[in-house]
């Protein structure tokens, strides 16, 4: 006689499976959104499970938004502490939050985009009911980048920025000495510069080599690290840092 199969409660609603059939895997670099289906992906005591569980309740952020944030904001956190955040082109603006979580001596953070999603607001609720500390310390604003007045003090953020995005954003973050990290994302050849090096190298790690010289030769010390690719194939993370001017 055949044995009933108990389906797990994290797989319930989610479609029948065979028996003997392995679920799904869970890959990081999903666009589906979190929500409570997934919490016991997130059971442990971790910053990062409770952070998870948070976007879960929230039920609003594709699933690759919480990895890379993650990824980006701690490591961004181990160079580059305090001061304020801005993340450019920030859309929900988690990685702002991740980055205030990490460091609480950020006194604030600003999420600039220039079409804020409605839903970024239940992220922010549902992660200021997490962490009330966060609440009044950031703000978001819809408007280009170039509206935005940098200091020297900040240290702006800009994940996947496509394109000449990413490039504005060094600009921007240059002008003012501020400190810089960027995730770039769909190089353009015909947007970004590759320099004389596309003979030698494929024409998107062309473009970031570039970005990484040019941070060098305007005066900054710049840092070029990776995220896990299963992430995200476009996973190189550009940093830099203004050297003191002589």
């Amino acid at each position: 006689m055949a044995q009933d199969v108990e389906i797990p409660a994290r797989l319930r609603g989610r479609g029948s499976l065979s028996v003997g059939q392995a679920p799904p895997a869970f890959s990081p670099s999903s666009r589906g959104r979190l929500t409570d289906y997934d919490l016991d992906r997130f059971a442990g005591q971790t910053l990062f499970d409770r952070l998870g569980r948070a976007v879960c309740g929230a039920g609003c952020l594709p699933r690759k938004e919480l990895y890379e944030s993650w990824e980006l904001a701690r490591r961004t956190r181990r160079l580059f502490r305090g001061g304020r955040v801005v993340d450019l082109g920030g859309g929900h603006g988690l990685l702002a939050h991740v980055m205030l979580l990490l460091d609480n001596s950020s006194a604030s953070a600003l999420v600039v985009d220039t079409a804020v999603p409605p839903s970024a607001q239940l992220l922010h609720a549902a992660l200021c009911e997490a962490w009330p500390r966060l609440a009044g310390r950031i703000t978001f604003v819809n408007a280009s980048m170039g509206s935005i007045d940098l200091v020297d003090d900040d240290v702006v953020v800009s994940s996947h920025g496509c394109g000449a995005l990413t490039d504005q954003v060094l600009n921007r973050a240059v002008a003012a000495r501020a400190r810089v990290a960027v995730l770039p994302c769909c190089h353009d050849e015909d947007t970004c510069d590759a320099g004389p090096l596309t003979g030698w190298l494929d024409p998107a790690l062309a473009i970031d080599v570039m970005r990484a010289l040019r941070l060098e030769r305007q005066g900054y010390r710049a840092w070029t690290q990776i995220i896990p690719e299963a992430i995200t194939p476009k996973n190189r993370l550009l940093l830099g840092a203004p050297l003191p001017l002589s």
